[in-house]
């Protein structure tokens, strides 16, 4: 009985040096709550009898919400009050499609995406209206529903069979709500941290700054050899379990898994071509990560909060979004992923259409949730489309409008996910993953003229 007792204490001294070493660690932990939901047995899932035509899905999310008349949906002929200084949009290789003057790149890969200028919810505050975009359903009803991400990791990470955690997040997460909502930590994102443009992107639990690769081993080395209850103790189950996450850690650490954070191995032409800035490197980065087959890479990109002098902080933001984004298309397309990868790009809402001139604005924009605009591309969305319209000033939907709800069940069908399924609540419940009741008043249905 002293002899168990004593060893249960060595066993949780020894897990105690683990946690001290760094081996068992936010990567070892990782891995070691992850590989659980992965592994386990497949939940009754909400699945489309002849699957999806998409693999893996990558969001390019312009947190504090892009001005859609300064972007996809110029307004040329509204006036200078409503235009501001961006009043020569540019003509794309798609006829009759024409986007923002500081798009270059992006217009000559226009056949490969498709503009929604109809989006629409009605909110404008930051909060409430992206938890409307992310999880389809309006805030309020006693649930905080999982963001599309989290619905995609839950239900295609099952069959992901890599090390890499099925969600990640480049590099902050989305804030303000909970990513994976009622699905818990099952669905929780990986955010990355660090800055993908830095000259060692130090991400989280994988690259730790000023250690090494060598150092790292040799911490290992010397860990095996203080190690003597592996000897001892081989069969014994915990150690096994902790001996198999410390590999897997390791792998992702030093093998070929954690590589696709390690920039360096591109060409400098090619990361010149997405953009030396963090949106680019980003951009890079999550083609990096869907060809290894994550299932769900969302950029998380700020900046486009412009209440004040909004159109020097345009020629600073979209040239830079103009490169990573159209590098990414070009890229993918290139190596036919493409075809398999859905492309999301866009915000909580828009930005009034009307600048507001007058000090302290100074030519801003503020909050505009009645029109607004998304673009799609891959996976089965067609490219060189332009679904529904805004009035001639950016202010209203003309026609056809796209919620947030048809925009995420589109790309759940494109997935193979059936949209008017469910998913478990974890209190024995169901809930349904996009608001099942197909409203006329709060649906436009789904994006078929473009899948």
């Amino acid at each position: 009985m002293e002899n168990e007792n004593t060893t249960e204490v060595i066993v949780q001294l020894s897990r105690r040096e683990f946690i001290r070493c760094g081996v068992y660690g936010t990567a070892g932990l990782l891995l070691f709550n992850g590989l659980p939901r992965i592994a386990m047995a497949a939940p009754e899932m909400p699945l489309l009898p002849n699957g999806g035509k998409a693999k893996s899905v990558i969001q390019l999310w312009m947190w504090g919400g892009p001005p859609h008349t300064d972007t996809f949906d110029p307004k040329p002929d509204a006036g200078s009050d409503y235009s501001g200084p961006l009043n020569h949009p540019m003509r794309t290789n798609v006829d009759g499609l024409m986007i923002s003057e500081l798009m270059p790149n992006l217009s000559k890969q226009a056949d490969k995406f498709s503009v929604i200028r109809s989006m629409t919810h009605g909110n404008f505050g930051h909060e409430t209206a992206a938890y409307m975009v992310q999880t389809g359903h309006h805030p309020g009803d006693g649930t905080v529903h999982p963001g599309m991400g989290a619905v995609v990791s839950y239900l295609k990470g099952q069959g992901y069979k890599g090390l890499i955690p099925p969600y990640i997040v480049l590099s902050q997460l989305l804030g303000r709500f909970s990513e994976s909502g009622f699905l818990g930590s099952k669905a929780k994102p990986f955010a990355t941290g660090g800055d993908p443009n830095a000259a060692r992107f130090l991400v989280e639990g994988v690259v730790a700054e000023g250690v090494s690769d060598e150092r790292q081993m040799a911490r290992r080395q010397l860990m095996h050899d203080l190690d003597s209850l592996r000897s001892v103790l081989h069969d014994d189950p915990q150690l096994k379990a902790m001996a198999d996450a410390e590999s897997q850690a390791y792998e992702l650490i030093l093998g070929d898994a954690g590589k696709v954070f390690d920039l360096s191995q591109e060409k400098s032409e090619v990361r010149d071509r997405y953009g030396r800035n963090t949106f680019g490197q980003s951009c890079l980065l999550a083609r990096r990560l869907v060809e290894r087959g994550v299932p769900f890479v969302s950029i998380n990109n700020g900046g486009w909060d412009t209440h004040k002098e909004n159109f020097p902080a345009m020629k600073r933001k979209i040239p830079e979004l103009d490169m990573g984004f159209a590098a990414l298309l070009q890229d993918l397309a290139a190596s036919g992923l493409l075809d398999q990868t859905v492309i999301v790009w866009g915000g909580e809402f828009g930005r009034t259409p009307k600048v507001d001139w007058n000090s302290p604005w100074n030519g801003g924009r503020g909050h505009w949730g009645s029109c607004f605009s998304s673009v799609v591309a891959g996976g089965g969305f067609k490219g060189g489309q332009v679904v529904g319209a805004s009035d001639a000033k950016g202010e209203q939907v003309a026609h056809r409008p796209v919620y947030p709800n048809d925009l995420l069940a589109s790309v759940y069908t494109l997935l193979g996910i059936d949209p008017n399924g469910t998913l478990p609540d974890g209190n024995g419940g169901q809930i349904p993953i996009v608001p099942g009741q197909w409203d006329p008043k709060t649906t436009g249905g789904l994006l078929k003229e473009i899948m």
